[in-house]
């Protein structure tokens, strides 16, 4: 049986001993402490080996272990057994549900002669162990995203005429198995360029991965916890629209997110420093910048280690397996709470919404888009609306108003206009300057349809006089005219002091600065 390898500088003791010092194989083996069939066979290696004696100066102790036991997986004497493509096979067991023991059956297959497998694996945690630290990491095809800001940025002038510089941030998204990288520019590492950055990835990978990796930053991460980290609802809600998932490093895990780190260094190399000596005018202008540098880095550059550029690596391990990305992308979306009036509306920036009625008092939360509102109850959704703007008004839906409220819901301005003038121009009058004198004419509905819904208990005649009167006496209200009706005051004239004249209707018509005619509504 062949014997364990032994330390060169005990081989050249032996050889010592026995071919200078002319001992005996017994003397030699005791003096060294071995079995002298280890001594014999070390010997007759030298012999196969074609060695002189004394060796020569220049023999490393590398060279003679080569000549006396051959390469690593080799035996002297016996022919060569064939060398697996290592890269390849760390290749493969990129891909899901891919073991050594599968890589080994495949390779012995075609190889019958080959390596046995603990040799095998052997080997193969030998050419691992020669990779840098950050490569022998295994990562499945389309796993992971990992995601991170890197720690330096880019100069841009803004203002050449005042040198006015402004500093962008680049975000660098990087892909588990293949480490295709991706960087973009922007202006800040806030939510909202957070969420873009993430979109403008996507778009480049052309899927999503199943797990998003970033290094626990405040924008993604509310709560750093070891255990059960608070995820940004924003950044989940966005991931949830890709179908992936986020996966925070853990804190104080260096090795978690060692693929982004390597990327980030990467980056910061490949591109800071080839844009070291270009000056950008704009965002743009550093965007496409970074993207002919990107092209080099991905679709050019062959990985020493894996022979492989890392486009070719992606389009066969990462790409068949990412996620499509759906038909719309994410519309990045801001959550606030909010309680509902008493006239289930809620208010959000400056705008009213309704809610179905019988949540009035209840505490919900918004989300917000640049074109719609939704309005949650404890997870469910209540309310959706079209954004609109700040300007006070309300947006209610019918089915949201309770039945007593709904007849109303078809009144409108004209309408109301309408009715007035068929009982008369006093009415019509005392209407339109109702509604112009609110804020918003909506607010002078309920009383406009007051009046004019007087007409039913006391006819046109009464209601047109009562209205005129309510106009001579400068009283704009549905209380004023009830009271005139109720006092039978409609038919008497009304006297000034200093003895003047009532008033009439077209004096009024004519002087009245806010009357703007009811086409003004139209």
């Amino acid at each position: 049986m062949p014997t364990e390898r032994i330390a060169m500088r005990r081989v050249r003791e032996m050889l010592r001993l026995t071919l200078d010092a002319g001992l005996s194989v017994s003397e030699a083996a005791r003096r060294m402490d071995v079995a002298r069939s280890t001594l014999r066979e070390m010997v007759q290696r030298v012999e196969r080996a074609g060695l002189p004696w004394p060796l020569p100066l220049d023999l490393s102790d590398a060279d003679l272990e080569s000549r006396l036991y051959g390469e690593a997986g080799t035996k002297q004497g016996h022919r060569r057994r064939p060398e697996p493509d290592w890269a390849q096979m760390q290749r493969e067991l990129k891909r899901k549900h891919v073991t050594l023991q599968i890589l080994w059956d495949e390779y012995i297959e075609a190889n019958p002669d080959g390596y046995r497998y603990s040799r095998f694996c052997d080997l193969y945690r030998g050419w691992e162990a020669r990779l840098p630290v950050t490569m022998r990491q295994t990562h499945l095809g389309g796993d992971k995203l990992f995601v991170d800001y890197a720690g330096d940025t880019v100069p841009v002038i803004i203002d050449q005429r005042l040198g006015k510089v402004r500093r962008a941030h680049l975000f660098v998204a990087v892909m588990g198995g293949s480490s295709l990288s991706f960087a973009h520019a922007s202006w800040t590492e806030t939510l909202p360029d957070w969420i873009d950055a993430h979109l403008q990835a996507f778009a480049y990978f052309g899927g999503a991965a199943r797990l998003l990796v970033p290094d626990n930053p405040k924008v993604a991460v509310i709560k750093a916890c070891f255990y059960d980290p608070q995820v940004n609802r924003t950044y989940a809600e966005m991931a949830a629209h890709y179908d992936t998932a986020v996966l925070p490093a853990r804190p104080r895990r260096p090795r978690d997110k060692a693929k982004v780190e390597a990327a980030v260094r990467i980056v910061e190399r490949w591109l800071l420093g080839r844009l070291r000596h270009r000056r950008f005018r704009s965002l743009a202008d550093v965007n496409a910048a970074i993207a002919e540098l990107l092209l080099a880095l991905n679709d050019q550059r062959v990985m020493r280690h894996v022979g492989r550029t890392r486009r070719q690596l992606f389009e066969k391990i990462d790409a068949p397996l990412l996620k499509p990305l759906p038909a719309e992308p994410y519309a990045l979306a801001g959550w606030r709470v909010r309680k509902v009036g008493l006239d289930y509306h809620i208010d959000f920036d400056g705008h009213f919404y309704s809610v179905p009625y019988r949540h009035a008092r209840a505490g919900v939360e918004v989300r917000a888009t640049l074109r719609t509102i939704e309005v949650f109850l404890k997870g469910e959704r209540i309310a959706a609306h079209m954004r609109g703007s700040g300007d006070g008004k309300h947006t209610t839906l019918a089915e949201h108003m309770p039945s007593s409220h709904r007849r109303y819901a078809d009144w409108t301005i004209e309408r109301i206009v309408r009715e007035a003038r068929a009982i008369g121009p006093s009415t019509e009058m005392l209407c339109q300057m109702i509604l112009e004198q609110r804020p918003h004419p909506e607010q002078g509905f309920r009383t406009c349809l007051g009046i004019v819904r007087l007409v039913k208990p006391v006819g046109a005649d009464r209601l047109e006089a009562a209205c005129l009167r309510a106009l001579q006496i400068g009283t704009l209200n549905y209380g004023s005219v009830k009271s005139i009706l109720d006092n039978r005051l409609d038919g008497q004239p009304v006297r000034r002091a200093g003895g003047d004249a009532d008033r009439a209707i077209d004096d009024l018509f004519t002087s009245h600065p806010n009357i703007r005619g009811s086409g003004y509504y139209h």
